[in-house]
């Protein structure tokens, strides 16, 4: 199944499947958030932006904007 990042819950596990490149920063990509990566959503700040990720055992916040525009397979 496929859903947005953003929609996650927290500890729901997928892999990246697809991202929209000319959205996602170049310092992201460089940190590993590349289809076919592991990612796992550890904490959602309090006011709900940024959330907190596992990409490859590399921890990442991410905009909840930014967020929306990469898609797992969970």
């Amino acid at each position: 199944m496929e859903k947005l990042v953003s929609d996650l819950k927290i500890g729901e596990k997928g892999f990246i499947s697809e991202i929209n490149i000319d959205e996602i920063p170049l310092k992201l990509l460089e940190m590993g958030c590349l289809p076919g990566n592991f990612i796992e959503l550890i904490q959602i700040a309090p006011l709900g932006d940024p959330y907190y990720f596992n990409i490859n055992d590399s921890h990442v916040a991410i905009r909840k904007e930014t967020a929306k525009e990469i898609i797992v397979t969970v």
